[in-house]
């Protein structure tokens, strides 16, 4: 049965690199049929405006919410950002993409969770690993029973420390930021997607702050364990303080699932393509130009090709594009996943702080307390 498209006013709020990306791909869907940008940075806004040629560009979110065009919403500030502009895309009733996380802190992602709930909006959030064929994968094998019963879960994520300084100089608050809660929740997303039957219910975990923490109050390394009701144990860590030299522009991953049939081992370090060159790249991920050699692949909204991005957050762009004009399926993470996400990011940070188990799931009022 062919379906009938809706047409999409799509307001984007935030127009840095996801910004645009999201927004280059938008504007060569079909559905869509009129572009506004909400940037705080003006310059940033017209740039990022003239290239995928939008129809309106403002500097407050609210006056493009407001727009009669708008039937749908990209939220795609800074992390710390998000909260107002998704409760202000509540408030109009729009269908929204957020970037992960919800929110910075446990209490402000549980209020944009109930208004979203409340108002009974279709809010689905960034987690692009989602959209990569190797999870896609990997998920299917254990959805469809080919492990078995899933008993361990370890991931292991490295990370270029250019990514852990550029967040930690873009917030207020350095004590909302940490690898967990940034970085190492794309990891922990895909692994707890994978065990969606199981219910979490104690973490364990320890940090280490040598070189972030005297520079930027900040943290290096977490390391930890999410234990499950019937037993399975989720093993974790991220290390985003790795040298700028580093190959990887910014993820390298590997995880392993073992059930009680059969194990399944993904690496995703990216090392199958290894780019060295005398002069730096004008084109793709390369915040640091010192970097001659990288891992091609490791920047996980995808790489630029003939001008376009290719990979995970395109396809998970026109996913969502598709879902909004032809309410089609996504394998996109609810609002309520990325809640849980969070929380236990916070509960892996919270135990290291502590050097305590924590039990879950973690109240909002224990993180206020422990900050």
């Amino acid at each position: 049965m062919q379906r009938s498209a809706k047409k999409i006013g799509l307001a984007i709020v935030g127009a840095g690199r996801v910004g645009l990306f999201r927004g280059a791909v938008a504007a060569r869907h079909p559905a869509v049929e009129w572009i506004g940008i909400a940037e705080k940075s003006a310059n940033r806004g017209g740039d990022v405006g003239a290239t995928i040629g939008a129809d309106f560009i403002t500097t407050d979110h609210r006056e493009l919410l407001r727009r009669p065009e708008v039937t749908a919403a990209i939220i795609a500030t800074d992390e710390h950002l998000h909260v107002d502009p998704i409760m202000a895309a509540v408030e109009r009733g729009v269908p929204m993409l957020i970037e992960k996380p919800l929110a910075t802190t446990l209490a402000d992602s549980a209020r944009v969770l109930k208004a979203i709930e409340e108002s009974k909006l279709d809010a689905v959030v960034g987690y692009t690993q989602r959209f990569r064929r190797r999870w896609l994968a990997a998920k299917e094998k254990v959805r469809t029973n080919a492990l078995g019963d899933v008993t361990l879960v370890t991931s292991r994520a490295f990370m270029n420390r250019l990514v852990a300084i550029d967040n930690y100089k873009r917030t207020d608050d350095p004590s909302t930021i940490s690898p967990m809660v940034i970085s190492g929740t794309h990891a922990l997303d895909i692994c707890m997607w994978c065990l969606e039957a199981k219910t979490p219910v104690e973490i364990y975990a320890r940090s280490i702050d040598k070189v972030l923490g005297p520079l930027y109050q900040g943290i290096d390394a977490t390391a930890g364990m999410i234990m499950f009701s019937d037993g399975t144990v989720y093993h974790l860590n991220i290390n985003w303080a790795l040298p700028v030299t580093w190959p990887g522009a910014v993820y390298s991953l590997e995880v392993g699932i073992v059930g009680t049939t059969g194990v399944l081992t993904i690496d995703d370090t990216h090392r199958d393509i290894v780019l060295a060159v005398s002069q730096p790249q004008s084109e793709g991920y390369n915040p640091d130009k010192s970097r001659l050699v990288d891992f091609m692949g490791s920047y996980p909204p995808g790489d630029m090709a003939f001008g376009e991005l290719r990979g995970p957050m395109a396809e998970e762009t026109v996913s969502w594009l598709n879902r909004v004009a032809l309410d089609l399926p996504t394998q996109a993470a609810t609002a309520a996943e990325a809640h849980r996400n969070l929380m236990l990011t916070k509960a892996l940070d919270l135990s290291a702080k502590r050097k305590q188990p924590v039990t879950l799931p973690l109240d909002p009022d224990e993180e206020k307390r422990a900050a």
